[in-house]
């Protein structure tokens, strides 16, 4: 998870908003990713779709068994969709979801695709949150700013 803040980080200094991840495989992190929705203007360049997608090239397959995934905020439904479809074993999350209904947990026991994921949210739960709440919190300050310079111009 430590790696997975670390790629959080990275995203925010892009002015992303700052979810980080890592696929691990036998102990080895094989897929990194971090949001850049944004800077890419693509709906699924998520942290975790990223992630899947370089641990699948590593391992040439679709399917990464024996595969777990960090990530700093409980995964979205597309998330989890991946994580599903990839056959990925478990996923750990930090932050849990406080905006909108993630349905992580009931979509990792939905047996879909006849397989199911082991779900353990909370992990380093204070300091995922802290790095999206610090962001949201920069976020409003700085429009709060703009907004009062354009009222004095």
């Amino acid at each position: 998870m430590r790696e997975a803040l670390r790629l959080a980080e990275k995203a925010k200094k892009k002015g992303e908003v700052p979810i980080g991840a890592v696929v691990v495989y036998r102990g080895k992190i094989i897929g990194r990713g971090y949001n850049l929705r944004t800077r890419l203007q693509m709906a699924s360049a998520h942290a975790e779709m990223r992630a899947i997608d370089k641990a699948c090239k590593k391992l040439h397959s679709w399917r990464l068994p024996e595969s777990e995934i960090y990530v700093t905020l409980e995964p979205c439904p597309m998330c989890m969709g991946a994580i599903l479809n990839a056959r990925i074993d478990k996923v750990y999350f930090g932050a849990y979801e406080q905006k909108g209904r993630s349905l992580t947990a009931e979509l990792a026991n939905a047996n879909l695709l006849n397989h199911t994921v082991e779900v353990e949210g909370g992990v380093l739960q204070e300091e995922c949150a802290k790095v999206l709440s610090d962001f949201f919190s920069e976020m409003r300050r700085r429009e709060k700013e703009k907004k009062q310079k354009s009222k004095k111009q």
